[in-house]
């Protein structure tokens, strides 16, 4: 953090004036179709003022909140990964113009944009894309010009998991600039870079007394107390390792749909999968890059069939990955504990629950999935 106290700011619309001013674009959560959603947010007022969520395993509902407060929802069906990893990327084109081929791959142009009220999960999550795909010239680019603006989370839902994930409703490093909402639509004000720090020091604000610094932490700490999930209190890389081959793969399957939904919400779920394709009269040509699953069964396509032929062994894939050798490839877990993948399964299947189920299961020997 700075070094600057923290102050109070009576609401967010100088703040957005503030970041217009510099050039930003400001991508944030709004309202749309019954769900919080990312997109382009021209004023504060246009952020879910007034708007609590329920979620549960399967299940994601919008509720009147109170009007004064912006961020009393969880995470919605959409992360920052689509702005920094986007779902559908044009790679490059070929055109043909007589005896002469042109081909075209610009990277993308940066553009000067705001992420604002990113929770601390979601900012667990960016560091984490930035640790797998940052030394990518596509990422780095759309990275390369990014101001953050964290919320720190005091009403976690009902799939939240962060605590257990290894973060916190608080914001740790990554922001520039840390909002907490207070219970009378004002906001305590911190800075964490020296960007922060100068936009900060642009806006109408009051110094924050320590009663008032105190009463917000005290509101985050409590956040940490009313996660809505837990995960076994084991080292789950080993758990995994020795569940390969656990019944649970089966009953699993038995549920799952392979719709691949818990990889598309996933914050840090990053595969992606390439296709070419042409136009009628083959003068013109185009590789894209989209988000792939590890639940499609083309997935592990190789030649003579898949690898992971049965859901079982697509959802082992997945959970032990994100949960295991993650740490093997990365040092750190996949998971952030943002509960996303347990709200937007269509049947309800719970990461958290499939994990204690392993743990309550001696280790086995039987044959695993194929």
């Amino acid at each position: 953090m700075s070094d600057e106290h923290p102050v109070l700011l009576a609401d967010l619309q100088a703040l957005f004036g503030a970041l217009h001013a510099d050039g930003r674009v400001i991508v944030g959560p709004t309202v749309r179709n019954d769900a919080i959603v990312l997109a382009e947010v021209g004023e504060a007022a246009h952020l879910p003022y007034g708007r609590r969520t329920e979620v549960e395993a399967g299940t994601y509902r919008l509720h009147p909140g109170d009007p004064r407060l912006a961020f009393t929802h969880t995470s919605g069906p959409q992360s920052w990964k689509q702005v920094l990893h986007p779902p559908r990327d044009l790679l490059w084109t070929a055109t043909r113009t007589g005896d002469d081929v042109v081909v075209a791959g610009d990277p993308p142009v940066p553009r000067r944009l705001a992420l604002f009220g990113v929770r601390p999960c979601d900012l667990r999550a960016i560091g984490v894309l930035d640790h797998v795909l940052g030394d990518g010239t596509r990422y780095a680019t759309r990275r390369s010009d990014l101001l953050i603006v964290a919320v720190n989370c005091t009403e976690p839902g009902g799939t939240c998991f962060c605590v257990a994930a290894g973060g916190s409703p608080a914001a740790d490093s990554g922001a520039d600039l840390v909002l907490t909402e207070r219970p009378d639509g004002t906001y305590l004000a911190g800075a964490a870079t020296p960007t922060g720090a100068a936009l900060l020091r642009q806006l109408p604000s009051t110094a924050a007394t320590p009663a008032e610094v105190g009463a917000a932490a005290d509101a985050v700490r409590a956040a940490a107390d009313r996660m809505g999930r837990t995960l076994p209190g084991t080292d789950l890389r080993t758990l995994l390792a020795a569940h390969r081959e656990d019944r649970q793969w089966g009953d699993v399957a038995d549920r799952c749909l392979a719709c691949g939904n818990c990889t598309m919400v996933c914050p840090t779920c990053f595969c992606t999968s390439v296709s070419d394709t042409t136009d009628l009269t083959g003068d013109h040509a185009e590789r894209w890059q989209t988000w792939e699953s590890c639940f499609d069964l083309d997935f592990s396509y190789l030649h003579g069939g898949p690898v992971r032929r049965s859901r079982d062994a697509r959802y082992r894939q997945w959970i032990t990955h994100k949960f295991g050798t993650w740490h093997d490839q990365f040092g750190e877990s996949g998971c952030v504990g943002c509960g996303r993948c347990i709200a937007w399964c269509p049947v309800g299947i719970d990461v958290t629950a499939e994990l204690q189920a392993l743990h309550t299961h001696p280790a086995t020997d039987l044959e695993g999935p194929p």
